[in-house]
């Protein structure tokens, strides 16, 4: 699921709504996006830190505890192409607010998971946050900027990717060590209230409007 390009364009497409030429960017909204995303790639990669502890502590082997990993990216890939219909009908600034609300729970679920069962429901969780979100950012992007800053609007929302990408594993790893795995699960669902919080701020209404097939869409 950190290989957002395919899956991202395509979602961006079902979520296509009229364009809305801002005359002003909004610089906070893209900012919130980008920490929704950081929140929700550290929370993927948490157990692949976490695993020898994680399966230790909930009885398991580590190639079940591994699931874990498997559960996000399989229910992320399936929400990814089906969320911007499902949520059609809802002002996207809502949709986003819910699904970075569902990356709390996930993070919560999994800090407090006595069961492998009730693990996996929290990756379960995280999985469709994770899908949504990543198919739903660059539809988003397209509205908070005008189009000729679409590019550094993207560029900063992937900033988070990246920073995620390289910091989720080793301070997972670290925090694990020294406060224990729940901890660090802990420390994600504060990451996630974090990016809520920003996103309530920041995020103008956003609510749908039909797209129209005599609009020209680049292809990619």
């Amino acid at each position: 699921m950190t290989e957002p390009a395919s899956g991202v364009v395509d979602a961006a497409v079902l979520d296509r709504t009229e364009p809305e030429e801002r005359t002003e960017p909004a610089w906070g909204a893209v900012v919130s996006l980008a920490l929704g995303v950081f929140g929700l790639v550290t929370a993927e990669f948490l157990p692949a830190s976490l695993l020898t502890r994680l399966a230790q502590d909930l009885g398991v082997s580590e190639g079940a505890a591994g699931q874990a990993v498997t559960a996000t990216a399989v229910v992320g890939a399936i929400a990814a192409p089906t969320m911007a219909i499902v949520t059609k009908r809802l002002d996207r600034r809502l949709v986003m607010w819910l699904l970075s609300v569902l990356l709390i729970v996930s993070n919560l679920l999994a800090a407090f998971a006595s069961s492998l069962a009730m693990l996996l429901l929290a990756r379960v969780v995280l999985g469709v946050a994770l899908g949504g979100f990543w198919s739903m950012s660059a539809a988003m992007a397209m509205r908070l900027v005008p189009m000729r800053l679409m590019p550094r609007a993207m560029s900063i929302i992937l900033t988070g990717v990246s920073v995620a990408t390289v910091t989720a594993a080793p301070v997972g790893a670290y925090v694990g060590d020294i406060w224990g795995w729940r901890t660090a699960f802990m420390i994600a669902a504060i990451v996630g209230g974090l990016a809520l919080l920003t996103q309530l701020a920041t995020l103008p209404s956003l609510p749908p409007t039909p797209w129209r097939a005599s609009v020209p869409w680049p292809r990619c």
